[in-house]
């Protein structure tokens, strides 16, 4: 069962900490060179703890780690300046406040030094007839790269797991996943911090798991390499050539871990509520259907009975997604070998009986999303009947982009109602071009002409409702849309297409 691990299969494992306040957000602005920050609630906070500020600009390698030297109620000296301004305000009614995350806990699981440089740490795994129970714990140098199974907390294949959980912990400096879930329901992931992670991070592995909660977590820079960057595969003309050579590499454990993502989804009937993708390299939230499970249920009776791509998403509310390159991606489901495509495949049409395309189809509702600084799009989608409300997104690139699967067969694909589009807002990030110095803020493109928009009408049947949009204006250095459309094809846009009380 490999080395360096803390493996159960028909144990317990409990573990019950000290500090259940695991991450806050600012109260104010702290500028870059600032040694002391407010935050809303640093409670059971000490003097010696770890925290770690998360980017609010497009860059994700913003974040920056601290210690406290001092706290006074919510006001925290650090141990030294820091080097980016983190933006602190709800700006044009979008909350952009920065998270606060605490990595230090009294209970420290740690691999030895050396893994610092091999990337081999440690793992804990949980197999048949176990139990997992822990909360308030510090994972530290865990996981090993490039390695199957070797996660730093891993339930495998235990089936029904009802009342097991990892919450209020920290997992950070890890070198293969956070939290991997595989062949398992119903367990609780809660209220904890990550940060410095390579691969996909809180990962749904093969698409048969339904049931779990992933709630409250903050994911923090979250990476596809140890030390390399990403060779993304990405459909997104006008940037840097982004072809599928990185999903063959060597260097990576899936071909998707080169679009790394800090929520994996593979199968939509599961919980995903007020959780912060906090800075990726790529990609926030990523459902990424395969039309059965893969991996070890492949060609199972199993696999076959399940259909991800015919699933309603249980639950998706109050989630954040900031400074990545596509904050919620829907689509992309991966092959049984782990490849994908981006000319589209998840295509999903969620019925009432997944077994029978020809049931009831059902609404997937997307509630309460915020997605800001994101240098691709907020929200790209595939898949019919997916309604969104309360959507709010801020300095994006694009903000909304969404694609059919069943062209003709749903009454819509997209619908937007009661949701915020702000072009620009008062985060104006750390400027550090030539071009963003002259230009007065930060920019999503290496390409300083490159013209942002807020809504794009896509193919078949899509409406707005009851929506607002500030702050798309054309200047001399860029163009400008509220609503558009995508901008390298027109394929299929629909003439039923609607806006109404924008």
């Amino acid at each position: 069962m490999g080395d360096r691990g803390i493996m159960l299969m028909r144990g317990t494992l409990s573990l019950h900490g000290d500090r259940e306040n695991t991450w806050t957000k600012l109260a104010k602005t702290a500028q870059a060179g600032s040694r002391q920050i407010e935050v809303l609630n640093a409670a059971g906070w000490r003097p010696g703890d770890e925290i770690v500020l998360p980017s609010t600009d497009f860059d994700p390698r913003q974040a920056e780690k601290r210690s406290i030297a001092a706290i006074d109620g919510n006001v925290i000296t650090l141990d030294r300046q820091l080097e980016y301004m983190h933006f602190g305000e709800i700006t044009f009614g979008v909350d952009e406040r920065g998270e606060v995350g605490l990595l230090t806990r009294n209970i420290r699981i740690q691999a030895s030094d050396d893994a610092e440089s091999s990337y081999f740490g440690g793992h804990i795994m949980a197999m048949l007839q176990s139990q997992v129970q822990v909360s308030g714990v510090e994972l530290y140098r865990m996981g090993q790269n490039m390695n199957l199974a070797r996660y730093p907390l891993h339930w495998h294949l235990v089936g029904e797991g009802q009342g097991q959980y990892i919450k209020n912990s920290a997992i950070h400096d890890t070198y293969n996943r956070c939290v991997t879930v595989h062949g398992t329901n119903n367990v609780r992931v809660e209220n904890n911090v990550t940060f410095n992670n390579v691969g996909h991070c809180f990962f749904l592995e093969d698409g048969v798991e339904t049931g779990n909660q992933f709630v409250r977590n903050l994911g923090i820079m979250t990476k596809c390499h140890p030390t390399m960057p990403c060779v993304p595969t990405n459909l997104a003309p006008g940037r840097p050539v982004s072809g599928p050579a990185g999903q063959s590499t060597e260097h990576v454990l899936l071909p998707s871990d080169n679009n790394v993502s800090t929520f994996w989804i593979t199968n939509p009937d599961n919980i995903y509520r007020d959780n912060v993708a906090a800075g990726s390299d790529q990609i926030g939230f990523w459902f990424a259907l395969p039309i059965h499970p893969t991996g070890a249920f492949e060609g199972s009776e199993t696999s076959a009975n399940t259909w991800p791509r015919r699933t309603n998403v249980r639950e998706f509310s109050g989630n954040t997604a900031h400074s990545t390159f596509d904050g919620l991606m829907f689509d992309r489901g991966p092959a049984p070998d782990g490849t994908f495509g981006v000319g589209g495949s998840n295509y999903h049409f969620p019925t009432a009986d997944p077994t029978d395309p020809n049931s009831e189809p059902l609404v997937s509702h997307f509630k309460d999303f915020t997605g800001y600084k994101n240098r691709n799009g907020a929200v790209w989608g595939r898949g019919e009947l997916h309604l969104f409300t309360n959507l709010r997104v801020a300095d994006n690139a694009i903000g909304f982009t969404h694609a059919a699967s069943a062209p003709g067969r749903a009454a819509y694909t997209s619908k937007v109602i009661d949701s915020l589009f702000v072009g620009e807002s008062e985060n104006i990030g750390t400027p550090t071009t030539a071009e963003e110095i002259a230009y007065g803020r930060s920019l999503p493109s290496e390409h300083v002409d490159f013209p942002i928009r807020g809504y794009e009408y896509y193919d078949m049947r899509h409406d707005v409702e009851n929506t607002t949009f500030v702050n798309f204006a054309p200047n001399d250095t860029r163009d400008a849309g509220a609503l558009s459309y995508l901008m390298y094809t027109s394929f299929g846009m629909s003439t039923e297409n609607a806006i109404e009380g924008a």
